[in-house]
């Protein structure tokens, strides 16, 4: 359990005072998960501090801002989630296509932070973590490191980044400026987006030090659980707040690219509500479960070549792979001049939503291309919504950007190349690449995850196992109301939340 983040008991005494010392000295309260689930649970203490803190700034008092109901500036709360709803001038489709904003997250506008929190935390309540003397290392291809980083700072410890050296260049500026020492805390990677082995072989290295804790995102189950249900309510609400309008609204499918397999949990907890199917998405470039294929691509934030231990394979209903080309192309239609010219006179869209595309990065437009292939696949129509998540924004991308202007289109980008683009990967996109997985073809994809986590990273094999089973993940998630008992009563002994 321990190693698997879903201890609720305490392990080391000593090492839980410390943390409690440490707390109350830097004034440091954990939000609850029901308070990240629901921000109106958060003591009104909390919220009246707030009113004086920047969303961005270093401090303890943003861990209550770590949940999907800030506002544009993101220091308030709002009853529904921030989304944009796609119509079919985007999309080409007849399917309300819904996408919640992560770029409304506190200190890296992304929605990371939040499984970071949901892997930190419970290490810390647990007594597993000393922040006195434990550095925390977060092995990421996208925001996970950023999230983990913050969180860290947050939580008054210090935390590493271990990520590609590929990676765009304002993740690392971002990481530059939060890590205690850059030379000593931004590790990079051989590799980009795919290189995953490369990250888990120097966490491996790493954890030779008892002085580092290895937060692993792709086994750490906290991440899971943090985006089951609160990246899932969240999901849940904006889609009720829609139906109250529209009675007649179904949720039909929920797309994710899997990445580390966190924000796919959302999926389990719709299911299990709404009846929605669950949709994997993954780079064609690289089609691990697709086809047991492997390869490079640049819709960062999903690294691949394996499958994440926390990722509930025998509940996937569709797989799509969607090309980097596209998801390239199209950040830089949605984020230029001459796009927004072309979408707005020559597809008719909504001037303030051509304002909110800022709001799609790269992994983003993919998860919005899958939910256009899944309504074409299946043929859903004008009151069958489509889920999905814009993890982060075009924010961390600008240098991407340059990159992509320069590979595809080294002359210019008018509106020809705008209209060609937009024909291509939206009007274009296909139902090729689409796989309804049979119990058998889950069987597959299960099994290629044997070989990244017995053979290489010591997990035993009756863990492997017993992830196939139903009951393993709906027993799991017993542990967040102990977690969120244990958040209480370390509170309590910091008495943090009294002072305000």
């Amino acid at each position: 359990m321990q190693r698997l983040g879903l201890e609720t008991e305490l392990v080391d005494r000593d090492v839980y005072e410390r943390a409690v010392g440490r707390f109350r000295e830097a004034r440091i309260a954990l939000p609850t998960f029901a308070q990240l689930v629901d921000p109106a649970r958060i003591p009104r203490g909390v919220r009246e501090a707030l009113a004086a803190i920047g969303p961005d700034d270093a401090h303890p008092l943003n861990l209550f801002r770590v949940h999907w109901f800030n506002d544009d500036r993101r220091t308030d709360i709002v009853p529904v989630p921030r989304h944009l709803v796609l119509p079919s001038e985007l999309t080409g489709v007849e399917s309300p296509i819904v996408v919640a904003l992560g770029d409304r997250f506190p200190m890296i506008h992304a929605h990371k932070v939040l499984a970071a929190y949901g892997c930190l935390a419970p290490r810390i309540i647990t007594g597993q973590f000393d922040p006195t003397r434990h550095r925390a290392i977060w092995p990421s291809t996208g925001n996970y490191c950023r999230g983990g980083v913050a969180i860290s700072r947050l939580m008054g410890c210090r935390g590493v980044a271990v990520l590609p050296e590929g990676m765009s260049r304002e993740r690392f500026e971002w990481l530059e400026e939060w890590v205690a020492n850059p030379s000593e805390d931004i590790i990079r990677t051989p590799g980009t987006e795919s290189n995953v082995k490369e990250i888990y072989d120097e966490c491996n290295s790493l954890s030779a030090d008892p002085s580092n804790v290895i937060f692993n995102q792709f086994s750490e189950f906290g991440n899971y659980l943090a985006h089951y249900y609160a990246t899932g309510a969240a999901l849940g609400r904006v889609f009720e707040a829609m139906a109250d309008t529209n009675p007649a609204l179904r949720m039909r499918a929920f797309t994710s690219a899997t990445g580390s397999a966190g924000t796919i949990a959302a999926g389990d907890y719709l299911k299990e509500r709404f009846r929605t199917k669950i949709v994997a998405v993954e780079a064609l470039e690289c089609p691990t479960m697709l086809c047991n294929g492997f390869g490079e691509h640049n819709i960062q934030g999903i690294g691949d070549k394996h499958i994440p231990l926390i990722h509930n394979i025998m509940n996937t209903d569709l797989v799509v792979a969607v090309s980097d080309r596209a998801t390239d192309r199209l950040e830089v239609l949605f984020n230029s001049a001459v796009g927004l010219d072309y979408l707005a006179s020559r597809r008719g869209v909504d001037a303030d939503l051509l304002e909110a595309l800022s709001s799609l990065g790269l992994s983003s437009i993919c998860n919005v291309l899958a939910a256009i292939k899944t309504a074409k696949h299946f043929g859903y129509g004008p009151e069958d919504v489509v889920m999905t998540v814009a993890t982060d924004g075009a924010a961390m991308y600008a240098s991407e950007r340059d990159l992509a202007l320069a590979k595809y289109f080294p002359r210019s980008f008018d509106e020809v190349a705008a209209g060609e683009v937009f024909g291509e990967h939206v009007l274009g996109a296909t139902t090729d690449h689409v796989l309804e997985p049979t119990t058998i073809e889950r069987e597959r994809i299960f099994n290629l995850g044997y070989y990244t986590w017995v053979e290489q990273q010591g997990i035993s094999l009756d863990d492997f196992r017993v992830r196939r089973e139903p009951s393993f993940w709906t027993a799991m998630r017993e542990v967040v109301p102990a977690w969120d008992a244990m958040i209480d009563e370390f509170n309590a002994r910091t008495g943090v939340l009294d002072q305000l």
